[in-house]
């Protein structure tokens, strides 16, 4: 990866705008422009693209968390690189090996976001990327475009109104007003919010249950659910039986049972807390 990325036990040879810690079973992508609100500037963008491709060749890796540091999670681009340069927009190259939407849609493994902060335009985009959102009190999402001048590209025309509704939507593209954490809750932004002391282990609490689980199997069922959504309902559940079919019939009695147990001591463990 660039000199820009650090991993945990390297040394970088300036301050990194990613840093990925590999823990037991997954890793945790923070993105480290702090004083910038965490922007992704045109080296950001391409370490986290390159980050998310090479963690989908390590099997070792079953889930990632994607945070920001410090008071924001991703203020979007970075506007001073647009306009510091005659190609606006185009410093960035969006397209290619700089594909954040084909860099995560094909990490097929579950991504967890946690939004400590500022989720504002592209940043707002790059938190639904995710699989599964957890926010702090601190945070909130804005879509901006409409105050910039710019059109979004990653998503959230599309993904807004399928998650909050067509007229909450429409509400937040028009105006730019933000949506507070609690807010996000109640319309199933996200799953849950946390204190923000909280929310990096509340992430990692998810990411060391997901490692527990059947790793083909976890990613089996982030593939029907995200087709699914793409489908009606007839249509999706047919392609579930489709794959039911073939799934199904490779696992063994023996698996199964093996597998029960475990199950069991689970259910027993949360209903005791």
């Amino acid at each position: 990866m660039a000199g820009a990325v650090s991993v945990e036990g390297e040394v970088a040879m300036s301050e990194p705008e990613l840093v990925i810690k590999i823990e037991e079973g997954y890793a945790i992508l923070t993105l480290n422009r702090p004083g910038a609100r965490n922007a992704l500037s045109p080296q950001l963008l391409l370490d986290l693209c390159e980050a998310f491709r090479t963690l989908q060749e390590d099997d070792d890796i079953r889930a990632v968390i994607l945070t920001g540091a410090g008071g924001a999670f991703c203020a979007g681009l970075d506007l001073k690189a647009m306009s510091d340069s005659e190609a606006g927009i185009g410093v960035y190259h969006i397209h290619g090996e700089h594909d954040i939407t084909a860099a995560i849609e094909s990490f097929d493994r579950p991504v967890i976001v946690g939004v400590n902060g500022v989720a504002a335009t592209g940043g707002f985009e790059l938190a639904l990327m995710g699989d599964i959102l957890l926010a702090s009190t601190e945070a909130r999402f804005a879509d901006t475009h409409c105050r910039v001048g710019l059109a979004p590209g990653w998503g959230l025309s599309q993904k807004l109104a399928r998650i909050i509704g067509p007229s909450r939507a429409r509400e937040a593209h028009f105006t730019g007003n933000f949506i507070s954490a609690d807010q996000a809750a109640e319309w199933g932004l996200v799953s849950r919010v946390v204190a923000p002391g909280s929310l990096l282990d509340e992430c990692r609490q998810v990411a060391r249950d997901i490692v527990s689980c059947v790793p083909d199997t976890v990613a089996v069922y982030k593939t029907m659910v995200n087709n699914g959504l793409a489908m009606d309902l007839h249509a999706g559940l047919a392609m579930e039986r489709n794959v039911m079919t073939h799934v199904n019939r490779q696992v063994s009695g023996a698996s199964i049972g093996a597998r029960r147990s475990s199950v069991q001591q689970r259910g027993q463990s949360q209903k005791s807390d």
